[in-house]
């Protein structure tokens, strides 16, 4: 009891704080990390004040040199008096970042702070085993839900593009773009798989400074296959248009103009983004959102939701027009009237509903933002398959006239066999 204080680890502490945290919206993909790195980069700071002092003028013995107790740092001290220094302002930790905690330098060094920072700073809202536990649960049945949610998906765009690649009569450039489109979503729903298993496989590792290159790998690979979504997104309506714009004719001279598109702007903007972080920003596992070369990822997620956003109107807008032409004949209006009707469908594959978060802060609605985007579009991919493979009635007829071609072969072969058995 009367031997001098020691300040708890910095790690316990701040595990202690997060753990008595119910709720914390944050802009990265590890929901505590913000507050973590807070807390380290005041550490560093005092840390390089500790260092700068002990090659300064000596003090041993004649007080409390500089002390970084975990939250506070507390500047040296002569013997016998006494500091105060306010709670850290974090106010998703915090309700009272104005209290005021206070600390003795004594003979056996620092005294305890005075009164506790759970006391002096009111920690916010703290939370129960229960709620931690109920937490827990909710996050682990989203990750179950998104889960199956990419694993139908990419067994059914398999299997679209399985289809669409064994059938000759299937291969124009439509469906072409329809492989690359459904690839884009297989991706993406393997790069989800592999950042989960980098990130969350061991839960011993600190997520919160992990800065291996395995790590930044995935990450990459993740920001990659996400702008590759987007933009084949983008490709698909500018394709629907050049056919409304050229009578339905098709030109494959587009083709590797939307392949370049397609793969190769998300491509370049990855590679100056992580030439970016590697210069200018290479700390932690590169999947903070908070930091400003983020931008370079989103500006273009951005373009390419609100040029797709005008196409899908101008279509509309386009097939409307054609449909009330007095002069079109029965069979085209009825055509036009099935791009309409298609083109209601044509909502989830413009990505129209990204819209409605495209401009909101990270931190904003972050519950409401990861069921949508985690759970909902983890199902976007059979959606998509299933509206442009299962369902389209090319496919639907090549497929019939397949398999009564392949029962036909099958009854000649048993009539064959049955004949060759009587005459033996």
């Amino acid at each position: 009891m009367g031997g001098p204080w020691q300040p708890p680890r910095p790690r316990s502490l701040l595990l202690l704080l997060l753990l008595l945290l119910p709720t914390l919206q944050v802009q990265g993909t590890h929901p505590d990390c913000s507050v973590i790195l807070h807390f380290q980069e005041l550490e560093e700071e005092c840390l390089q004040r500790i260092r700068s002092e002990s090659h300064g003028p000596g003090q041993a013995g004649q007080g409390c040199p500089t002390e970084w107790d975990g939250v506070s740092c507390w500047p040296a001290l002569p013997l016998g008096q006494s500091r105060g220094v306010a709670c850290p302002d974090i106010l998703s930790v915090f309700k009272k970042p104005k209290g005021l905690i206070q600390r003795n330098c004594t003979e056996w060094g620092w005294s305890p702070p005075s009164p506790p920072y759970h006391s002096a700073c009111q920690l916010e809202t703290l939370g129960s085993n229960k709620d931690t536990q109920a937490k827990a649960r909710h996050f682990v049945t989203m990750k179950v839900l998104y889960t199956c949610g990419y694993s139908t998906s990419l067994a059914a765009l398999l299997l679209a593009i399985g289809i669409f690649c064994c059938f000759r009569k299937l291969h124009c450039t439509r469906n072409s773009i329809h492989i690359h489109f459904f690839t884009s979503f297989i991706l993406r729903g393997t790069a989800v798989f592999i950042k989960d298993h980098v990130l969350f496989s061991d839960e011993s590792l600190d997520h919160c400074t992990m800065s291996t290159v395995t790590c930044k790998a995935a990450i990459t690979f993740f920001q990659y296959s996400v702008l590759a979504n987007f933009y084949w997104l983008l490709v698909e309506g500018l394709y629907l248009q050049t056919l409304l714009l050229l009578t339905f004719t098709c030109d494959r001279s587009y083709t590797w103009g939307y392949v370049l598109m397609g793969w190769g702007v998300p491509m370049v903007t990855v590679g100056v983004w992580v030439l970016t972080r590697l210069q200018y920003d290479n700390h932690g596992c590169w999947d903070d959102y908070s930091s400003v070369y983020w931008w370079v990822i989103k500006a273009p997620i951005l373009l390419a939701i609100f040029v797709n956003f005008l196409i899908f109107l101008n279509v509309t807008r386009m097939l409307a027009q054609k449909i009330r032409c007095p002069d079109l004949s029965r069979t085209h209006k009825q055509q036009y009237m099935r791009l309409t009707k298609s083109t209601l469908l044509l909502i989830p594959l413009f990505g129209v509903h990204y819209v409605v978060f495209a401009l909101f802060p990270e931190h904003v609605s972050v519950d409401a933002r990861l069921y949508f985007e985690l759970v909902l579009g983890s199902y976007q991919g059979f959606l998509v398959a299933l509206l442009y493979c299962f369902l389209n009635g090319e496919v639907q007829a090549e497929i019939r006239r397949n398999w009564g071609t392949w029962q036909r072969s099958m009854e000649s072969n048993v009539f064959n066999l049955a004949t060759q058995d009587f005459t033996a």
